[in-house]
């Protein structure tokens, strides 16, 4: 199929428009764990706090009560039943580990804001154009979702419809062609049997003094 009966003309794969990196990884599933995982924790979220209206801070304090009280009841039971105590290992964040993560998000996000910087610029006028109408069509459904459920639908969908369109890609191609082209033959009827049949006054001259 050539580029231009592709998906919005799109030249590139789908991988590389993605980024090709971890995050085009994640969304199209490369590491069926990873994503799945991934997905499992932001449900799991959305659960917690949409679904059973959990609030953060609370949540918080009853992760480290259940933590603080399995470990004291580990620990005391160990001696009642003459065992080993736990061996917890102490919890040190190396300043290395904190740089590491910095470095990968500023890497990202650097990503992310060049991405940004070439749609602004104007070198797919295509593209802006569908990114101003996405922000715009966001900034609707904000009125009448709240953020938390707006977060989690956007993330099903970068993390289903990209794998759903490289899984059946031909196929979306064809139909979103065929479409398309379906659209321009009816405007095309509609602009010769409705529109060119409108009556229009003569043409003035405009006048110059």
């Amino acid at each position: 199929m050539s580029s231009s009966q592709k998906l919005f003309g799109r030249e590139r794969p789908l991988h590389e428009l993605l980024g090709g990196g971890r995050v085009a990884d994640l969304a199209l599933w490369r590491n069926k764990q990873s994503s799945g995982g991934v997905l499992a924790a932001a449900s799991v979220i959305w659960i917690l706090f949409e679904v059973m209206e959990y609030n953060f801070l609370t949540l918080l304090c009853h992760i480290l009560i259940t933590v603080m009280l399995s470990i004291f009841i580990w620990a005391n039971a160990s001696a009642l039943l003459d065992k080993a105590p736990p061996k917890i290992p102490d919890i040190i964040l190396s300043g290395k580990a904190f740089k590491e993560v910095a470095l990968a998000f500023q890497v990202e996000l650097n990503k992310f804001l060049s991405f940004l910087h070439d749609i602004a610029t104007g070198k797919d006028l295509k593209l802006f154009l569908m990114t101003i109408a996405g922000l715009w069509i966001v900034s609707v459904m904000g009125n009448y979702f709240n953020p938390l459920n707006l977060l989690y639908f956007g993330y099903l969908c970068f993390q289903t419809l990209p794998a759903l369109y490289e899984q059946y890609e031909d196929n979306v191609d064809s139909l979103a062609y065929q479409g398309v082209h379906d659209l321009k033959k009816l405007f095309k009827r509609f602009d010769e049997d409705v529109l060119k049949k409108i009556p229009r006054g003569p043409v003035k001259d405009k006048k110059y003094n």
